[in-house]
């Protein structure tokens, strides 16, 4: 399987250098990081934390001069150099990691291009940016090593009174249901993330998708053997279209 080519491109003054080592990880997951830089006025003593990991994770940076006060330079650089790697590079999709709502139209003009926009940022991040996006994710998360601990799970009680949530799971299994009534689990999770990029089954304290679909009891589940292979298909079905 051939991996996307990936730009990831941060603002380092709506990002937190802390968070690198898993934010990376992370990205490695949608493809290869073949262009890494971030942009800030490196003079800034604020930044000193981003001077640490550069090196160590081969990141290049950038210097924009901060000239007038109120006026944001870092992100005026940012997607000038966007819109040149968009045009000059054969790349599959861009990685934009910031908490700022000033880069919605560049993840808007880069999927007009047909590439892939995966945006990282605090859970502060304008709606408009989240939506403008393939896939957000929330980097929160990242800095959570207990994320399946006990103690961040969400109860079903808890998951079932978010009726954005159930929302969501009951429509994106809808459109995901074939002609037996069932729906393969790897399709809900691609319809899921089409109609809500920021959902992630960690925001919630589930590692896997399918996890956070049990412990919420409002589907029934199928897991199929697959030929020659140890791992199962998880087919679901809401309950209630079962009852009827």
């Amino acid at each position: 399987m051939t991996q996307q080519k990936l730009a990831v491109l941060i603002d380092a003054d709506n990002a937190q250098p802390t968070i690198i080592e898993e934010l990376l990880a992370e990205i490695a997951k949608f493809g290869t990081a073949s262009v890494k830089r971030v942009y800030g006025d490196w003079t800034n003593p604020q930044l000193k934390g981003w001077k640490v990991v550069l090196l160590e994770y081969a990141i290049q940076p950038i210097q924009q001069f901060s000239y007038t006060t109120g006026k944001n330079a870092t992100d005026s650089s940012l997607i000038i150099d966007a819109m040149d790697l968009l045009y000059t590079e054969k790349l599959d999709g861009f990685c934009i990691v910031s908490s700022d709502s000033d880069f919605t139209r560049l993840a808007c003009r880069i999927r007009e291009a047909s590439l892939n926009v995966y945006g990282f940022g605090e859970k502060k991040t304008p709606k408009p940016f989240v939506n403008a996006c393939d896939k957000f994710i929330y980097t929160e998360i990242l800095r959570k090593d207990d994320v399946t601990d006990q103690s961040t799970k969400k109860s079903t009680r808890e998951l079932r009174s978010n009726t954005k949530l159930v929302s969501l799971l009951r429509n994106a299994v809808e459109a995901a249901t074939d002609e037996s009534g069932w729906a393969a689990l790897d399709r809900v999770g691609q319809n899921i993330v089409n109609l809500s990029p920021e959902f992630d089954p960690r925001n919630h304290g589930f590692k896997k998708l399918s996890e956070l679909v049990k412990a919420i009891e409002l589907f029934v589940i199928d897991e199929r053997s697959k030929s020659k292979s140890p791992s199962k298909l998880i087919y679901v079905q809401d309950k209630r279209k079962k009852s009827s």
